[in-house]
């Protein structure tokens, strides 16, 4: 059985900063890519960042690259999202997710975790 149990989110001052933690038990975690995206209120799902199986390759939605940093840890089947600079406009539900194969969009990702609010108050 998958599972994705995201932490770290909250309230925070815009120019704050928040580290989400996901917590995967898939068994091909090594291999997955990884993933995370965020859903406002009223607005469809969409790609915040994305990192490899080794690490080695990462990729970042416009909005969010140079204030967000994604990282894993295969040991610990851990991956992170580093969130600095926070505006109002980051506010969202932020998933987590894994894919068998390098992807960018939701339908890529074969995996969901269940979510967490991150509120960024101006």
């Amino acid at each position: 059985q998958v599972q994705l149990v995201e932490s770290g989110g909250g309230l925070v001052q815009a120019g704050g900063s928040l580290r989400l933690s996901c917590a995967a038990s898939v068994r091909t975690f090594r291999s997955a890519t990884m993933g995370w995206f965020r859903q406002a209120p009223g607005k469809e799902r969409e790609f915040a960042a994305a990192i490899s199986w080794s690490g080695g390759r990462t990729y970042y939605a416009d909005s969010v690259k140079g204030r967000f940093t994604i990282s894993r840890d295969n040991a610990k089947k851990t991956v992170a999202l580093q969130m600095n600079s926070l505006k109002p406009e980051d506010t969202a539900v932020y998933y987590c997710a894994s894919a068998r194969n390098w992807g960018t969009t939701v339908y890529e990702y074969d995996y969901w975790g269940q979510g967490t609010q991150v509120t960024v108050s101006s």
